[in-house]
């Protein structure tokens, strides 16, 4: 059984509707109705549990300098309180994971999904051979909250928090000066998705109090069904799903988490070969099918008689012509054209650009650009 959140541990009147595993954690899956959960969060705010995030800490003299030669981003030059996204690769050029890296100053915050962190913790353990690394894994110490809107930051200034017009993936240590009984926090500035969004940092002990002071400043609680929506819609792959191991760093098209002048790291062999050939047989494309036809992951995307590609996430939404379907996947580059017709399943596909708008839809790439 997946482990349960830190705030569903908590959860007593919690009001959740109903519960399952994300990302390898028992969570609530909605609070009402996902759509509705959906909405706030375009609008207004809503607030979500994120114990579905697992922290990695790295300390020692040589944690800059082995994490750098592990990963696929700049590690070496990352400023302190700045954070990047980034893939962990076998030496074939294959994904074992994705991750954010922060700079804490005297350590590195690793920051992952819970499903991944035994995969991870065991390929950190086989690389440290003679450096100065320590991996402690703090899942029993630290756990998050999310808020994403166009008022999240007046909830957070409601609750007693504060935090600077930074860029994403900046992070301040700050005293709550709310209800909750915390003595700090760690405030993080999140990927757009397109609205702007926080993780809150704390201690498990906390996390209630915390997310009863959301609400009460006007948050809405939602659930993961509704987060999965928000992701699917932003055109956001996750690792295990839309990402596997199989997959090469530029199919996914994270070109986010990809440095070219950072040195040598496990993998960069295939993925310098990649961009010198300048092309891959396949990318990452969202399709928006008519009705909301239900299309499993592996489901074959066709044009005429062959096969092109294949779906790997679906969600429905509501648009003015009625409720339809979103899905991701990957097809061969060619046929990534918003507005090209294509065959799911049993439904008729269109590609289309992210984050998904049914009034915007441009003659961009439609490939995926962040992870919620």
């Amino acid at each position: 059984m997946a482990r349960v959140t830190a705030l569903q541990a908590h959860g007593e009147g919690l009001g959740a509707k109903r519960l399952g595993e994300y990302r390898g954690a028992t969570a609530a899956a909605c609070f009402s109705d996902p759509q509705q959960e959906l909405r706030a969060m375009r609008a207004a705010c809503g607030v979500y549990d994120l114990g579905y995030r697992a922290k990695i800490s790295l300390t020692g003299d040589d944690r800059i300098r082995w994490l750098n030669g592990m990963v696929t981003n700049n590690i070496r030059d990352l400023a302190a309180g700045s954070g990047v996204y980034a893939f962990l690769l076998n030496p074939q050029g294959h994904i074992l994971g994705d991750l954010y890296a922060y700079n804490r100053g005297e350590s590195i915050t690793v920051d992952t999904d819970v499903s991944q962190v035994e995969k991870i913790l065991a390929t950190f353990d086989h690389y440290i051979i003679m450096d100065d690394v320590e991996v402690t894994n703090l899942a029993e110490h630290l756990t998050a909250i999310g808020l994403a809107g166009p008022s999240a930051r007046t909830v957070l200034r409601s609750i007693g928090l504060e935090i600077a017009e930074v860029p994403p993936l900046q992070l301040h240590d700050v005293q709550c000066e709310c209800d909750c009984g915390c003595v700090q926090c760690t405030i993080v500035r999140g990927e757009d998705t397109p609205e702007e969004s926080f993780e809150i940092w704390l201690a498990p002990a906390q996390v209630r109090a915390l997310w009863d002071a959301a609400v009460k400043a006007d948050a809405t609680p939602v659930g993961f069904e509704a987060l999965e929506m928000r992701r699917v819609l932003a055109g956001i792959p996750q690792y295990g799903v839309d990402i596997r191991e199989r997959d090469l760093p530029q199919e996914t098209g994270q070109d986010r988490a990809l440095n070219f002048n950072k040195g040598c790291y496990i993998g960069q062999e295939i993925v310098e070969r990649i961009r010198s050939r300048g092309a891959v047989h396949r990318g990452f494309a969202g399709f928006l099918l008519e009705g909301t036809a239900s299309i499993a992951g592996g489901t074959k995307i066709r044009s005429g008689d062959k096969d092109v590609g294949e779906i790997t996430s679906t969600t429905a939404v509501g648009t003015s012509g009625g409720e339809k379907s979103v899905a991701l996947g990957y097809i061969r580059p060619e046929f990534i054209v918003p507005g090209r017709q294509v065959q799911i399943g049993d439904a008729k596909g269109t590609v289309i650009s992210f984050p998904f708008d049914e009034h915007s839809q441009t003659s961009e790439p439609a490939l995926g650009q962040r992870r919620a």
